[in-house]
């Protein structure tokens, strides 16, 4: 099965072009929020703390995230999503210096929290509208997706915030959001509603029971969170502004990396996807960690470090959707929404445990290719523990 031939559902159609537009216009005032706070001399404690707060709401909010999803019709709760991220995003515009950084970094929660949500729900209802080899295909057009909504957003953002700066890049960005929401409206969704009678304490339990009780999925949702070791922002920003800006403009040069990385994002589940199986997963967790080896070596001159960054990332959207397709597969039904917010916050604390070391070990004097180095390494400890889990709960 092809990805046209998956794209021929009407619903997944139609929620991919709705994805495509709001994670276009996230990553499109991603660079406009770095560049901010870079012009208004933010330190790398400052960055790192931007970029964590975008990725904290998944970790503090998960149980929540989760009730709210196998509770509430998608419908209704994403058109609300929508709504809050656009209210968030004009919000950035009154943030001018950085005495108010931290209206900035309650703005940015805000809507993550609303983000998180929503990525979280998507997740939760592709494998009630499809299975086996279509689902597959799904999470994997859902990668591309982002890929290249990331690739064209901080390309873009980059020039247009060079250009026209940040509050028109904003404003912009709100009205993507708009048209996100004009989508929603003709979207058509039949699946069996889940009733539950339980109350909203019970369900938290019982999630977590069931949860608790699956040592197989608990161990999958470690597996998926270690990609979040490549969590690049905070580090591409110190790179930008410490390294790289008597090269090129910081919002030009953020947005560029960004842009090549996301290349390979794109490109990689052409290249990968029919090849990587159960049997041979820790090779690639291998190779990701060599690929970001690479880039380290090659970050001393703008240029070549763009071909570490596309090489990175050719490896990252398919071991994100691989690993999350073989939490979806392990899970049931019922409990899918609350697992899924589960994994999204193991994952995005890892997001935030790798930013806060990019952020930290800078400031205690280590080197921005010895930080890249290091995480690369964790890969290969990332490939021996996936490795003794083959042995222990795969027949393969």
């Amino acid at each position: 099965m092809t990805y046209l031939d998956t794209l021929k559902h009407p619903t997944i159609r139609r929620l991919s072009l709705i994805q495509f537009i709001s994670y276009f216009g996230t990553w499109f005032s991603q660079v406009a929020i770095f560049s901010m706070i870079v012009s208004f001399g933010a330190d790398e404690i400052t960055i790192a703390l931007t970029a964590t707060m975008a990725m904290l709401p998944a970790v503090v909010l998960a149980p929540i995230i989760g009730l709210i999803i196998d509770k509430i019709e998608f419908k209704k709760l994403m058109g609300v999503l929508l709504l809050v991220e656009i209210s968030m995003t004009l919000g950035f515009i009154f943030v001018d210096s950085l005495e108010y950084v931290w209206v900035l970094m309650i703005l940015i929660f805000i809507r993550s929290s609303a983000a998180s949500m929503l990525f979280s729900a998507e997740m939760a209802l592709f494998p009630k509208l499809v299975s086996g080899e279509m689902l597959k295909n799904t999470n994997e057009i859902h990668s591309v997706i982002w890929s290249l909504c990331y690739a064209l957003g901080m390309a873009v953002g980059g020039i247009v915030t060079y250009y026209v700066g940040f509050d028109m890049a904003f404003t912009m960005d709100a009205i993507l959001y708009s048209l996100a929401i004009l989508l929603l409206i003709g979207l058509k969704i039949s699946i069996e509603k889940i009733i539950h009678t339980e109350s909203n304490f019970e369900m938290l339990k019982d999630g977590f029971i069931y949860l608790k009780s699956q040592k197989k999925i608990l161990h999958l949702i470690l597996l998926h969170a270690s990609i979040g070791l490549t969590s690049f922002d905070a580090l591409i920003t110190l790179l930008a502004d410490f390294q790289y800006k008597e090269i090129l403009a910081v919002p030009l040069a953020i947005g560029w990396m960004n842009a090549t990385r996301a290349l390979g994002l794109m490109v990689g589940p052409f290249l990968i996807s029919k090849i990587i199986s159960k049997k041979n997963l820790h090779y690639f967790f291998i190779l990701q960690g060599l690929a970001i080896m690479l880039w380290s070596l090659l970050e001393y001159n703008f240029y070549f470090a763009l071909i570490g960054l596309f090489i990175t990332g050719i490896f990252i959207t398919t071991l994100w959707s691989y690993t999350y397709l073989l939490i979806q597969e392990e899970t049931d039904t019922k409990y899918m929404g609350r697992v899924i917010s589960y994994n999204d916050m193991f994952f995005m604390l890892s997001n935030v445990a790798t930013a806060l070391f990019v952020g930290y070990a800078s400031r205690w004097g280590l080197s921005l290719e010895g930080i890249t180095f290091t995480l690369g390494f964790g890969f290969f400890v990332v490939a021996g523990y996936y490795v003794w889990f083959k042995k222990k709960y795969l027949d393969v």
